[in-house]
């Protein structure tokens, strides 16, 4: 499960690679109809998110000192997926109005 964690978790900090230096190279050239961070969407940004947190929430738990089992560390995966999803949701949020 290891690898499971480690792969979403690279793969997240791509996209919020791209999302980050695509949007700032958007406005530096003056077209933000490339803005990957417009394009994608507020669901694109939760998903991102989320993959992100269920990396970070599983590779913590893989090498936490309690040598939890993989299913409990498959559960504060979810659960960090579900805690980042709603986190971005809400800064969404704050950022649109």
């Amino acid at each position: 499960m290891i690898k499971v964690y480690s792969i979403a978790l690279v793969l997240g900090f791509i996209a919020l690679l791209v999302i980050i230096l695509g949007g700032a190279l958007a406005e530096n050239l003056g077209r933000a109809d490339r803005d990957p961070g417009v394009r994608i969407g507020p669901v694109g940004k939760l998903v991102v998110g989320a993959v992100i947190g269920f990396g970070m929430g599983g590779m913590s738990a893989e090498f936490s000192p309690l040598d939890l089992s993989w299913q409990v560390s498959l559960l504060i995966a979810i659960g960090a997926a579900i805690v980042s999803g709603l986190w971005v949701r809400y800064s969404v949020g704050q950022t649109e109005t």
